[in-house]
């Protein structure tokens, strides 16, 4: 079983076995949305993180633009994150990154007040959450042309065949992603799922916008660290595969 194959119903879990990115539908007829509604307890210390951290680092959902300069309190390159889960990536990149903003988009609150303990036990300033929809987020919180990158990492594979179009790596989404990104931005995903990873491969290689960095799946990049869920998959036998894919520049 793949190590992001942990869900029972409509529940999902990213590599490191945390709630991860999951649409319940598509574009076509129905809304896609980047999560499954579930319930999840706040631990004591996640609820303390939320009430002391929140009201800075949480940036509450709006239908328009925030200036997000203000927002972060400078100007520096600007990645968005769609389904962090309970942050530990997050937060490890944005302190190996110092120079870079984070904005990390997860539905689930136990996630959200997991990743703003990590910000305060480690004193991280770079990094701000949305608790909301990811496609809502995108459509109205996120200019065009805007990010300097997105992480998508190991989504919800929903492995079974009548469920596939459940997957968030769908052409539309990916569309409205790259319509997001600045020209020469990237866009990283991942995934412990070879099916997922070869319809990643295809979806956003048939995107006109999007060039590939490498032949096919790409090296892992030293930036996102091995968790110890996809270690002890890689023990097994179990293949990740990285996809990075950049915005060419306008002609």
């Amino acid at each position: 079983m793949s190590a992001a194959d942990r869900s029972t119903g409509d529940e999902t879990h990213n590599v490191d076995g945390t709630p991860g990115a999951t649409p319940a539908d598509t574009l076509h007829h129905r809304r896609i949305r980047s999560f499954v509604t579930r319930a999840g307890r706040v631990s004591t210390g996640q609820r303390r993180a939320l009430d002391e951290f929140g009201p800075r680092f949480v940036v509450p959902y709006a239908p328009q633009q925030p200036d997000w300069t203000g927002v972060f309190g400078r100007e520096a390159p600007r990645v968005l994150e769609i389904g962090f889960g309970m942050g530990a990536t997050t937060a490890e990149i944005a302190a190996q990154r110092p120079g870079d903003d984070f904005l990390g988009v997860e539905v689930h609150e136990p996630g959200v007040g997991a990743l703003l303990k990590l910000i305060g036990e480690q004193s991280l300033t770079n990094i701000r959450i949305i608790q909301h929809d990811a496609v809502e987020v995108l459509e109205h919180m996120i200019a065009p042309d805007s990010l300097d990158g997105v992480h998508i990492f190991f989504p919800d594979p929903w492995h079974k065949a009548r469920h596939h179009k459940r997957r968030l790596i769908q052409p539309k989404f990916v569309a409205l992603l790259v319509s997001r990104l600045k020209p020469g931005a990237y866009l990283h995903c991942a995934t412990d799922w070879q099916n997922y990873a070869e319809q990643m491969l295809e979806v956003l290689g048939a995107d006109p916008l999007l060039e590939n960095t490498a032949d096919t799946y790409a090296p892992r990049p030293d930036y996102r660290p091995v968790t110890k869920f996809e270690r002890r998959g890689l023990r097994l036998g179990h293949g990740v595969w990285d996809l990075v894919f950049r915005k060419r520049a306008a002609a």
